[in-house]
């Protein structure tokens, strides 16, 4: 009940989720994820192909995982830019990874300290678990996807 002498209690919007929360969770799971793979698939292609095994495992989760994380954390850092600017920066680092995919795959090509089978399997199992854990990251958190504040022209958007 109110009084007339007290004013009304002023009411306010519940917290709303953070806009980055998404991707930064995303980010999480998806390391955690590229970990995971990383330590298992080093234990596995340690037992079955030796110490080549361990080092094409590591190499293959370097470079599978990375190249996807770092997508990953380039939209959490151009989140606030705008979209022309983001997207040219995206752009960019997808080229560079690229670039840097295939400069570490040629670099590797003559050399025999890796097992060839644990590097491939790794960076497909990477692609495939982190890209999975990074979508769970996203679609597990809450996001606001109108503004919660009218803008001016919502007055005049009722066809007047």
């Amino acid at each position: 009940m109110t009084s007339p002498d007290l004013p009304e209690p002023e009411r306010s919007l519940p917290s709303l989720p953070d806009p980055s929360a998404p991707m930064r969770a995303a980010v999480r799971y998806g390391a955690l994820g590229l970990l995971a793979l990383a330590v298992g698939a080093s234990i596995v292609s340690l037992l079955l192909a030796g110490t080549p095994g361990l080092w094409g495992a590591l190499i293959g989760a370097a470079v599978g995982g990375g190249f996807i994380l770092f997508t990953a954390l380039g939209v959490l850092l151009t989140a606030k830019m705008p979209a022309t600017t983001a997207g040219a920066v995206l752009l960019g680092t997808w080229l560079l990874k690229l670039v840097l995919a295939i400069v570490v795959m040629a670099s590797l090509e003559p050399l025999d300290f890796y097992n060839r089978y644990a590097l491939v399997v790794t960076i497909v199992l990477a692609l495939v678990i982190v890209l999975g854990a990074e979508t769970y990251g996203v679609l597990s958190q809450r996001a606001l996807y109108v503004d919660p504040k009218p803008s001016a022209d919502a007055a005049n958007d009722d066809g007047q």
